[in-house]
């Protein structure tokens, strides 16, 4: 262990929470939601997409 440490009279901001974002905003940001898993290319000429 350091015998030094370090203070500051802000808080860090991984343990500020996160403000509350709207999902059109994200969305406009993020593009759409995507699957976990993209289908193949078999079923994607299938159209089983």
């Amino acid at each position: 262990m350091s015998a030094y440490s370090f203070r500051s009279s802000r808080p860090d901001h991984w343990v500020s929470p996160r403000p509350t974002r709207d999902p059109a905003m994200s969305r406009l940001i993020h593009g759409p939601l995507q699957p976990m898993q993209r289908p193949g290319w078999l079923a994607r000429l299938l159209g089983r997409a």
